[in-house]
């Protein structure tokens, strides 16, 4: 599953409402990327939100 290792940000659910108020099962995915990073000093590739690389919560290897 897609998930932040910092943030732990997921999938978020909800209902999709159209503009005739038909409604709809829909899934909001966040902005993953595979990064390699520094964690404990050592060089992993971890997966990272978009948010938290720009925010500079994570070290880029």
């Amino acid at each position: 599953m897609a998930k932040c290792v910092v943030c732990e940000k997921g999938v978020h659910f909800g209902i999709q409402v159209s503009h005739s108020h038909r409604r709809s099962n829909k899934q909001w995915k966040p902005n993953i990327r595979n990064v390699k990073a520094l964690v404990g000093g050592n060089v992993q590739s971890i997966p990272v939100c978009s948010k938290c690389l720009r925010s500079g919560k994570v070290e880029r290897a």
